[in-house]
């Protein structure tokens, strides 16, 4: 039970910072489109539906994945459906709605499962280690250890590491680090304690500020805290509000951008949906030892079942659809099997919704040390591939790139299945391809390709 707790407790950590950036995307303005609330009333809405679907995911799965607003969606929400045509927050919600029953129905039916269950076991272990890639980047990149420069990437500032968060970062990575090597039960959650004591301290004497590199937002400082400070402002107790819970418009878009607009924006939130819980979920139970020969969880269809429903509940509850997080596998990392630790994360989230002050004080520094730590762990599966076979290698190293590079599980997972269909076409594989990959090969090309297609049909 002991580490249980502990896994679900890293869970929240490493995933906590969705309590504040989700309200920073969804309280944005776009052309006097006022938000569903203020960003303290839709860090309230997020944390209820996370807590409400984690520990949900825990009791019907038993599986030890936690749930909350889904980045990437939630900028879409943001940036891309609000705004257009003069499409309000609460119509672009009404659309989220729609595409998490779409998702439920297709999972009641068996074809989510179905679809699931059709990719090679190969591209399952490839998706995990590209995951692995993409959340050791993830916890680089927040942490401003590496950066956008000269280059797409760069060390640092210029080549080079700055500032005292960077140094909270690495002592947590190597703290780490050196407990796991040292078989230290409880690593991961040690060195985010540890960190964040560190942050606190070096904040309290040195006031480093949070970064920022937009001069109209205040004075520029390239080696602040990303994302938050880590000090303690006021009382570390506030009683939430949960303004955002139902304001949503289900059909309101369809008076804004017409029916066809509508189809393709619920096909592409849908997609993205569909195939990042299946590769998040494929993650954690690699991580964990929990799949079973073929690559499939236990309990897949409850798992999908519970993550449909989050993605209504995000969207009902006005703070996006909600999805399951990969940041679950720090959790398993410190031990986590069963759906117990969803529980313990779920309650977490019910309780940051009243010390929501004191879980801000984590930096970035000093959660994203453990998704580079279980980046490791998860690149490990990378020798179960049979790389001496090029029909075999060539989509797994396809799916494994393109979910850092890219920044998206989606494209990975994508870009894995559609190389997989060309080479078994090429080397007269047709009769081994189940029919449910065509599909999902057809589906994947029209979502590379929204944009053209859109154009064509002359949508908005």
């Amino acid at each position: 039970m002991a580490r249980e707790i502990r896994g679900g407790i890293v869970t929240f950590f490493t995933m906590s910072y969705i309590l504040v950036l989700n309200p920073l995307i969804l309280s944005a303005e776009h052309e006097g489109i006022a938000p569903l609330g203020t960003t303290q009333q839709i860090a309230a809405g997020t944390a209820l539906v996370a807590c409400v679907m984690t520990i949900l995911m825990g009791v019907v799965a038993n599986y030890p994945m936690a749930l909350a607003a889904g980045l990437g969606i939630n900028a879409m929400v943001a940036y891309t459906l609000v705004g257009m045509n003069g499409m309000t927050y609460a119509d672009a919600m009404g659309l989220v709605v729609i595409e998490g029953i779409i998702i439920l129905l297709l999972v009641l039916t068996g074809f989510r499962e179905a679809v699931f269950k059709a990719v090679p076991t190969y591209l399952k272990t490839a998706i995990s280690v590209g995951i692995g890639l993409f959340i050791a980047l993830i916890g680089l990149v927040d942490a401003k250890v590496v950066r956008p420069g000269g280059t797409p990437l760069e060390l640092g500032l210029g080549g080079s590491l700055q500032g005292w968060p960077v140094l909270v970062f690495l002592f947590g990575l190597f703290l780490i680090l050196v407990l796991h090597v040292r078989r230290v039960k409880g690593a991961i959650l040690i060195g985010i304690v540890s960190s964040t004591v560190l942050a606190v301290i070096l904040e309290a004497v040195l006031q480093l500020g949070t970064f920022n590199d937009d001069p109209q937002r205040g004075p520029v400082n390239l080696t602040g805290w990303a994302l938050s400070r880590p000090y303690l402002e006021g009382s570390p107790i506030e009683l939430p509000s949960l303004a955002t819970l139902g304001q949503f418009n289900l059909l309101g878009s369809i008076e804004k951008v017409g029916i066809v607009s509508m189809v393709l924006l619920v096909f592409s939130l849908m997609l993205a949906d569909f195939f990042d819980t299946m590769g998040t979920m494929v993650a954690v139970g690699a991580e964990g030892e929990l799949l079973d020969e073929e690559g499939n969880p236990p309990r897949t269809r409850e798992i999908l079942v519970v993550d449909s429903l989050a993605a209504m509940a995000g969207g009902a509850g006005g703070v996006s659809s909600n999805t399951s997080y990969v940041e679950s596998a720090a959790g398993v990392g410190e031990g986590a099997r069963t759906g117990l630790a969803s529980v313990v994360t779920g309650l977490m989230f019910g309780l940051s919704m009243f010390i929501a002050p004191v879980v801000s004080m984590v930096p970035y520094e000093a959660a994203t040390p453990a998704l580079v730590v279980v980046g490791f762990l998860m690149m490990m599966q990378v020798t179960d591939i049979d790389w001496s076979s090029p029909e075999i290698a060539l989509p797994a190293f396809l799916t494994i790139i393109m979910m850092p590079f890219s920044y998206s599980i989606t494209n990975g997972i994508g870009a894995g299945i559609i190389a997989y269909l060309v080479i078994q076409v090429a080397t007269g594989g047709v009769k081994r391809v189940h029919p449910l990959m065509w599909l999902a090969g057809a589906l994947f090309i029209v979502y590379f390709t929204l944009t053209p297609i859109k154009a064509i049909l002359g949508v908005a």
